[in-house]
């Protein structure tokens, strides 16, 4: 299935997960400094009422020692159903990792954006059993990004911030912006940038101009695709082959979670698990 344009905005933070730390001062959100980000591994196959290959979730050290986890998720329109399903994914990351539990939603448009920011409870009015309060990014606190110097400085929060802006009629100005910053980044960097830019303006004219700046590298990023697809092979051929070695059975689910993994990093990491793991459960454990 193909990612909604409005999720590739989530996206940006597992490509740069330090982004909410840089974020966070310019947004107003009142948390301590974030001197360390992790990435939550987790299932995309719906093990967990959680896991989803378009949300991020992070866990954060803050400069007090703290640690906070932080799910971010994308609304591209007003759902009244969406505040539940916000709560029970908190709420399910608290009891869990027993971590205090943050929510960030990003917006592309400001309507949107200032629905989500409004509290949420659940319960009777004085008091209400639980209230949530998500943090919110979007046209309307997070401006775009035009300056070739400040792109350059921070091209991830540049690529958000032309995300929030795709019908902005600076927006040409700051693809450019965009455009130059990621030409002088390693191509490890810039590919995925420039791939979820991409993705971002499926459904906009911005990105007939997005394509003419960034041709050559769209190129070679269909060229990284196939390289990347052609390494999860190997990697989930060499699992089976481990797993089959050392006589491990995998039910139904843990089959699934392997044969529908196309991400060679997970792969791998399941394979490291895999030869001195004591059973098929403390593979895809989460841990």
């Amino acid at each position: 299935m193909t990612s909604p344009p409005h999720h590739a905005m989530v996206r940006v933070f597992q490509h740069d997960p330090d982004l909410f730390g840089r974020m966070a001062p310019r947004l107003g959100i009142a948390v301590p400094a974030i001197v360390e980000t992790t990435p939550l591994l987790s299932a995309a196959d719906g093990s967990s009422p959680v896991a989803c290959r378009w949300n991020t979730q992070l866990h954060l050290k803050t400069a007090g020692r703290e640690e906070l986890q932080l799910l971010i998720e994308a609304q591209d329109r007003r759902d009244p159903d969406k505040p539940m399903h916000w709560a029970h994914h908190v709420a399910y990351m608290w009891s869990r990792r027993r971590l205090p539990t943050c929510l960030l939603i990003l917006c592309a448009d400001a309507e949107t954006a200032r629905w989500a920011e409004q509290p949420v409870s659940s319960g009777p009015a004085q008091p209400p059993a639980l209230t949530l309060h998500p943090f919110v990014a979007g046209p309307h606190n997070l401006p775009l990004v035009t300056d070739q110097d400040e792109a350059r400085t921070d091209p991830a929060l540049a690529a958000l911030s032309a995300m929030m802006h795709p019908a902005d009629p600076a927006v040409g100005t700051a693809l450019k912006a965009l455009s130059a910053a990621l030409r002088a980044l390693p191509d490890v960097l810039a590919y995925p940038l420039t791939d979820l830019t991409d993705q971002a303006f499926a459904l906009h004219p911005a990105r007939r101009a997005w394509r003419e700046l960034m041709l050559p590298v769209v190129r070679e990023k269909e060229y990284r695709r196939a390289h990347a697809e052609a390494l999860a092979d190997s990697a989930r051929e060499s699992l089976l082959l481990v797993l089959g070695e050392r006589g491990f059975h995998l039910d139904e689910d843990m089959r699934r979670r392997v044969t529908g993994c196309h991400a060679p990093g997970v792969l791998r990491h399941w394979l490291l698990r895999a030869v001195t793991a004591r059973t098929p459960q403390e593979i895809f454990e989460d841990r």
